[in-house]
């Protein structure tokens, strides 16, 4: 599960934060383009560049005693604001500084997951399954305190309400096998803002992890020949299922809004996430090393995640750099 864990984790935060890791970067002023699901009035004011659904569809052999759990995970875009104490009130400020140590507003993200729960194909049959998504909106504050330990300033990060749900259907194709249906929907309440307001209303980075227990799911990659017609008839929305595990197991699927191949990995010898599956690890840790003091504290102040890059990067033996110059592997071939 842990493999598993990495490659969904990977896909989650897939662009959430790119080198050079900064704020002030050019790449990082549009943020949050994989895998949105946006509000449904928002959608259909634009047309089908922002879809207010995904769906997807996949093929389990099994019977009707057969379970299935379905997990859907997604970010939460947080506004984060920095306040400078005055008297009782907060005055938000770009950046403040506290004890040598700055601190930036900018836009920080939550994880949020919606459980359906194990439910067997039987009762799929009989009715779908829809688990609602409400969570209200919020705030937190997180004090700033000088070297003497007096209360400076403050971190305030607000997240807005979302609203809407998932849906698991199952569908009879023969004697053995079945089509299920897992379909994720945002119908929080839009007031006409622009885009960049609107992704804090959004379903960021969704994707969905299926697990089959008493059945086997078949890949929409590879298909058997008998399946091959129906699988094409599987209809994917922004999303694709692939088998993910070890490699030969077909008890867990992630459906994703990146194409992936069957049994994704991540490289043993990555030292942890750096937001970019399109690079290499090597070439951007030496980037990130060669960043100025006044750029790395930059990184450090735009975001925690950042921060632990930076932290990761910097605590590198040598032995581990040289485990990232290269490495030889046996790949498997799909069947013609």
């Amino acid at each position: 599960m842990d493999a598993v864990k990495k490659i969904a984790e990977a896909v989650l935060y897939e662009g959430y934060i790119l080198w050079p890791y900064r704020r002030s970067a050019i790449k990082n002023q549009q943020r949050w383009t994989f895998g949105g699901v946006y509000p449904r009035a928002y959608s259909e004011a634009r047309g089908e560049d922002d879809p207010w659904m995904m769906q997807t569809q996949c093929l389990v052999l099994g019977d009707e005693e057969s379970t299935i759990e379905v997990k859907v995970r997604f970010l939460h875009i947080v506004e984060r604001k920095v306040g400078t104490r005055k008297g009782e009130t907060l005055a938000f400020v770009d950046e403040l500084r506290v004890g040598g140590e700055c601190h930036l507003s900018w836009d920080e993200a939550t994880e949020r997951e919606v459980a359906v729960g194990r439910l067997k194909l039987a009762e799929l049959l009989e009715s779908p399954k829809r688990v609602e998504i409400d969570i209200p909106e919020g705030s937190r504050e997180e004090p700033l305190k000088d070297p003497t330990g007096e209360v400076v300033g403050a971190l305030v990060r607000r997240w807005r309400s979302l609203r809407g749900a998932v849906e698991v259907a199952a569908k009879p194709l023969r004697e053995g096998a079945f089509k299920v249906t897992v379909r994720v929907t945002n119908t929080t309440p839009w007031g006409g803002e622009h885009r960049e307001s609107t992704l804090k209303q959004t379903f960021a980075s969704a994707h969905a992890a299926l697990e089959v227990e008493w059945g086997e799911f078949v890949s929409l990659t590879d298909p058997p020949e008998e399946l091959r017609e129906v699988a094409q008839r599987c209809e994917n929305i922004k999303m694709w299922p692939v088998l993910v595990g070890e490699e030969g197991k077909r008890n867990m699927m992630l459906s994703s809004p990146i194409i992936l191949y069957d049994y994704p990995q991540i490289a043993p010898e990555s030292p942890g996430d750096l937001f970019d599956g399109t690079e290499i690890d090597q070439l951007l840790i030496m980037s990130v090393l060669t960043l100025t003091d006044e750029e790395k504290e930059e990184m450090r102040a735009s975001d925690p995640r950042g921060r632990e890059v930076l932290e990761r990067c910097e605590s590198l033996s040598p032995e581990e750099h040289m485990k990232l110059h290269g490495a030889i592997r046996e790949f498997r071939m799909l069947r013609e």
